[in-house]
């Protein structure tokens, strides 16, 4: 063979040696960019619990006793994600404040941090006529006795920016740590928020698996209201301390009762037949209009229920709504139950 024409075959075989392992990288091979954070596998973030990913019957679970024909049942699928343990406390959000005040007034200005992100105290007085309210008005969000209670009189617009600065306040303690930074911090998705109510168990009436709201020892399961006129058989007449009552299947507390939750989603009564049945969420900022799951230490056993679907206006706050946050899982495993 003349040796001018077996120099392509050369070359040929060189290149086909190199791209199969066998040649004296990094030069020319393709190996990633370099500098990359560290990341390991995404450890569970402080005050979370992982709700891993599956399939469930999202909707109603018992008697559609209103009529209202907007929750009927259908099969979605969830992706793993973390969701906070109980809802957030007085004094979590304190430190959010704080931070705001210390480092954001400024560019925010003191009228929009104290108007729009403080909690309404007076929630406690707007909210029940012929109500006594002064007392939690004056002490529920300041005195430490309420430390651990579930902060109220925040509304989905707060909620969110609440999301926003512990993203960037947990990412910049990451940054310096020099490790990779975590996904956003958010409202947990509506259909998210039922799926870790549940806890694993399909079809579920309450998060405990229900259908009763006493335990074999006479009991109360949750923080609502048993009755007419009746708000302290479960041992508070208004809200408890985050985590006083059993947790469901995931380790999550009060996801039903104690109060109501903001989800990230719009209401829209007919979002069941209309959303996919993979990851479903319905954003609309044109429809004022969100989401409120679990029922509060106000309401009746019917809003405790894990398909019963409510909504609150987004620039109103209650003494009966607060939130917790939630993280989607990266890397691997997202949808399994086994990690």
């Amino acid at each position: 063979m003349n040796k001018f024409l077996s120099l392509p075959l050369v070359a040929f075989s060189a290149l086909l040696l190199g791209s199969c392992g066998f040649g004296k990288g990094p030069q020319g091979d393709l190996v990633g960019a370099e500098d990359r954070p560290e990341f390991n596998p995404q450890e569970v973030p402080f005050g979370m619990v992982p709700c891993p990913g599956g399939t469930f019957h999202m909707g109603q679970t018992d008697q559609d006793i209103s009529a209202s024909m907007v929750n009927m049942n259908k099969q979605v699928t969830i992706a793993g994600f973390y969701m906070d343990e109980t809802e957030i406390t007085n004094n979590e959000y304190r430190q959010f404040m704080n931070a705001i005040r210390q480092d954001s007034i400024d560019v925010l200005g003191e009228e929009y941090v104290m108007t729009e992100l403080y909690p309404d105290t007076t929630v406690w007085v707007r909210d029940f006529t012929y109500h006594m309210g002064d007392p939690l008005m004056e002490y529920y969000y300041t005195h430490p006795a309420f430390d651990d209670y579930p902060v109220v009189g925040v509304d989905w617009f707060a909620a969110k920016y609440f999301c926003n600065w512990r993203t960037k306040h947990k990412n910049t303690a990451n940054e310096e740590a020099g490790v990779a930074g975590f996904p956003n911090f958010r409202l947990p998705s509506e259909a998210e928020w039922e799926y870790a109510a549940r806890g694993g168990r399909d079809l579920a009436t309450y998060p405990w698996g229900g259908p009763y709201l006493r335990n074999s020892k006479g009991c109360m399961l949750a923080n609502f209201k048993p009755g007419r006129g009746d708000y302290a058989s479960d041992g508070y007449a208004y809200t408890s301390p985050v985590g006083a009552f059993f947790p469901n299947d995931f380790g999550l507390y009060d996801m039903s009762g104690n109060v109501a939750e903001w989800c990230d989603d719009a209401y829209m009564e007919a979002s069941v037949p209309v959303v996919w049945d993979m990851n479903p969420t319905n954003p609309d900022d044109n429809e004022p209009r969100k989401v409120v799951r679990g029922g509060s230490w106000k309401d009746i056993a019917y809003f405790l229920e894990t398909g019963t679907r409510n909504f609150e206006y987004q620039d109103s706050s209650r003494s009966f709504i607060g939130f917790r946050t939630a993280m989607i899982q990266i890397g691997m495993g997202t949808n399994s139950r086994l990690n």
